[in-house]
């Protein structure tokens, strides 16, 4: 299933977000594949999309970045699946 992330982040958690993401690299964990990641170009938010088939490794993965930055994820659908839902 494909997941959406909009991730913010608070101007004070700003530095230790980017040592942190260039420590790791921000890689997911195992069972996410990740498809992309975009960032506004003034910082503080952007986009990531992934695959997986366990929710829970999703959350999993918001968690270890909980401490620093707010997510809102979703499932979402291809145009294909959301045309199946209009029948």
């Amino acid at each position: 299933m494909i997941f959406v992330s909009v991730y913010t982040i608070p101007s004070e958690n700003r530095n230790a977000a980017q040592d942190r993401f260039k420590k790791s690299g921000g890689q997911p964990p195992k069972g996410v594949k990740l498809i992309g990641r975009w960032h506004s170009v003034v910082g503080g938010r952007g986009v990531t999309i992934y695959e997986a088939n366990d929710p829970q490794a999703i959350a999993n993965w918001a968690q270890q970045w909980s401490d620093l930055i707010s997510f809102e994820i979703y499932p979402a659908i291809d145009d294909s699946g959301f045309a199946k839902l209009l029948g």
